[in-house]
């Protein structure tokens, strides 16, 4: 077995209380994530990963350090933002039990569950900062951007009974004074 993320474990297989720490980089061969941010090829990912030997296998814990890019999701620029992301999971001696991650050759490899891991970190809606404005609705333009001029707010259709009695020149103004003076 070889690959970057593939770690042997010969000297603490079947040693329980055994344990090796390994801090290492991987640039990612394919993409990986497909919304609208993602870790893109090329990217460097580092990782803190520590093994350690039971009785069922090999506990491997750790951290991923990389950078998602993409778009915000409210206003269509182009972020990149740094994750970070923990991970665990027992990867058990071959043929005692069925499990998903299995000891292979004296190598654990640690690819599907660093991705896996990763992947679900990436936000479901990113923005480029916590109160983006978006886009404006009829012009397209960023609210962030704008040009100065002033919209005004667009009325709901359902709504628009209660403009016309709001808009009559000052009639409501003289129906207070009127509820005064009775």
């Amino acid at each position: 077995m070889n690959g970057p993320f593939v770690l042997p474990v010969r000297d603490i297989v079947r040693r329980p209380g055994e344990m090796r720490e390994h801090e290492f980089s991987v640039t990612l061969k394919d993409g990986w994530g497909e919304g609208i941010v993602a870790f893109e090829a090329g990217s460097e990912l580092d990782l803190d990963v520590r093994l350690e030997s039971v009785h069922e296998g090999i506990l491997v814990s750790g951290t991923a350090d990389a950078e998602y890019s993409g778009v915000c999701g409210r206003c269509l620029i182009d972020i990149t933002r740094p994750v970070e992301v923990e991970f665990q999971e027992l990867f058990a001696y071959p043929g005692e039990e069925e499990t998903d991650f299995e000891v292979q050759d004296d190598h654990v490899d640690l690819e599907t569950l660093v991705r896996d891991a990763a992947v679900l970190a990436l936000p479901f809606q990113p923005v480029c900062q916590p109160d983006c404005p978006g886009l404006d609705p009829e012009t397209g333009e960023r609210l962030t951007e704008s040009t100065g001029t002033e919209h005004a707010a667009p009325i709901d259709p359902r709504w628009s009974a209660l403009q016309n009695i709001t808009d009559q020149d000052g009639t409501e103004e003289s129906r207070a004074a009127e509820k005064e003076e009775s």
